[in-house]
């Protein structure tokens, strides 16, 4: 993020607490991501989300507190399904925007995307 643009945001945060709280709170998870730590740190992190005040943030936390010891033991791993994922939501995309392929089709360009 370029500096003027870490200082209005530094700005905005001063005003508004739920701003502060939400940064805080995003840039927390995020760094649990990108360094695989988030086994050891994912209970304090969905506990502060859901003690935060923040509505969006109790939304969001409750995902991974569904499955906690499923995203607890992937979290640390270094594989990623992102990619799939990606074909899969491109796909499903298409499919609502165009409705040219029906539902027999799509699971067979499902696994045919790479």
């Amino acid at each position: 993020m370029a500096e003027p643009d870490r200082a209005l945001l530094k700005e905005f945060s001063a005003r508004c607490l739920d701003l502060a709280t939400i940064l805080t709170l995003v840039e927390e998870f995020a760094e649990m991501l990108v360094n695989r730590r988030g086994d050891q740190s994912l209970d304090g992190w969905i506990n502060s989300a859901k003690t935060s005040g923040v509505p969006e943030l109790h939304g969001f936390a409750d995902s991974p507190a569904r499955d906690l010891d499923a995203v607890r033991a992937g979290l640390p791993l270094p594989w990623s399904s992102g990619v799939v994922e990606g074909h899969f939501n491109r796909i499903v995309l298409k499919r609502q925007m165009f409705g040219r392929a029906g539902q027999r089709l799509l699971p067979h360009r499902i696994l045919l995307a790479h």
